[in-house]
């Protein structure tokens, strides 16, 4: 089999990037008001009119993509099949079986934790499961919605590989699923772990890749560290100097940016660059404003809601 020409790649991924405009991307679905990476979320914020579905995956033992934000059960919202809430992190998804993974209700948020006290809106779907990608991918084609597109997160941890499949592996089996459902052209693949982006950039150059990044909590870039970081695929913060110029050398084109970590002067960088960013986890409206009046190509948020006002208020379409 003869490679691909650079100007076919070029062309391969130019066909396949997100369409121009602001780029309005439903967290998890819409996890301010229906269960995270459910159905019923994913269908709301269709409702809603998002630009992304926004989500996250993982891979069962017997291979099957699943759509999940944690690689271990959890317990702030996994009851287990007597119904009663997990009293502590549960079993690796990639441990379980689909068909094991199917006796987890995954619908309610567990009363006083404090996650729950994060989501007051959030109204409770008893019954619902960990859903497949396949399962997501065709809710969208029922609806009839052939616009819309989705931006996978991949979750792994450098620290904890005993819970995921290898990156590499991981992303072949999250890339044939993409291409078996004809979503390439609407598919963008999104990770902390850029190990996993290096390797969709090699076996499917038509589907985008964005680099998360987060650095004020969680730290996945190791700016401060000497030893450098595990999460970004060798591409050091002591080498480049600034996040946007990592991702630039690592061939990304998208910058996907915690919100508080985003200044003018990194934005401008990006800009300069050809990058486009994407800000998350941004639920407060005055931060929408700030972020949207600063340039952002677009918000990621558990409140597509919310968001869509704060984008009718200044005439801005995103769809």
């Amino acid at each position: 089999m003869r490679r691909a020409s650079a100007a076919t790649l070029a062309l391969l991924a130019a066909w396949a990037a997100p369409a121009a405009g602001f780029d309005l991307q439903g967290h998890r679905g819409a996890r301010g008001l229906l269960p995270e990476n459910t159905l019923p979320a994913f269908r709301r914020a269709l409702e809603l009119g998002v630009t992304t579905l926004e989500l996250d995956v993982g891979v069962t033992r017997d291979g099957v993509v699943v759509i999940s934000h944690d690689r271990t059960l959890n317990p702030d919202h996994t009851r287990d099949a007597s119904g009663r809430f997990l009293q502590r992190e549960g079993p690796a998804i990639h441990s379980l079986t689909w068909v094991q993974l199917q006796a987890y209700d995954v619908g309610r948020l567990k009363p006083g934790t404090d996650y729950a006290r994060q989501f007051p809106d959030q109204q409770a779907v008893d019954g619902a499961r960990i859903p497949r990608l396949v399962d997501l991918f065709g809710l969208v084609k029922r609806s009839g919605d052939e616009q819309v597109r989705f931006d996978i997160e991949t979750k792994l941890d450098p620290s904890r590989p005993e819970e995921t499949p290898v990156p590499e592996a991981f992303a072949r089996v999250l890339v044939a699923e993409i291409r078996r459902a004809g979503m390439a052209r609407r598919s963008t693949i999104q990770s902390f772990d850029w190990r996993t982006l290096q390797a969709v950039q090699k076996i499917a150059p038509e589907i985008p890749t964005a680099y998360l990044s987060m650095q004020r909590r969680f730290d996945n870039i190791g700016a401060g560290s000497a030893a450098g970081s595990r999460w970004t695929a060798g591409f050091q913060y002591r080498d480049y100097g600034s996040v946007p110029k990592m991702i630039k050398a690592a061939g990304g084109g998208i910058w996907s940016v915690y919100y508080n970590d985003l200044t003018p002067a990194l934005l401008a960088e990006a800009k300069s660059l050809a990058l486009q960013v994407l800000v998350w986890t941004v639920n407060d409206p005055a931060a929408m404003e700030r972020l949207v009046e600063l340039g952002v190509d677009g918000l990621i948020t558990d409140r597509p809601d919310l968001a869509r006002k704060v984008l009718e208020a200044r005439g801005i379409r995103w769809r």
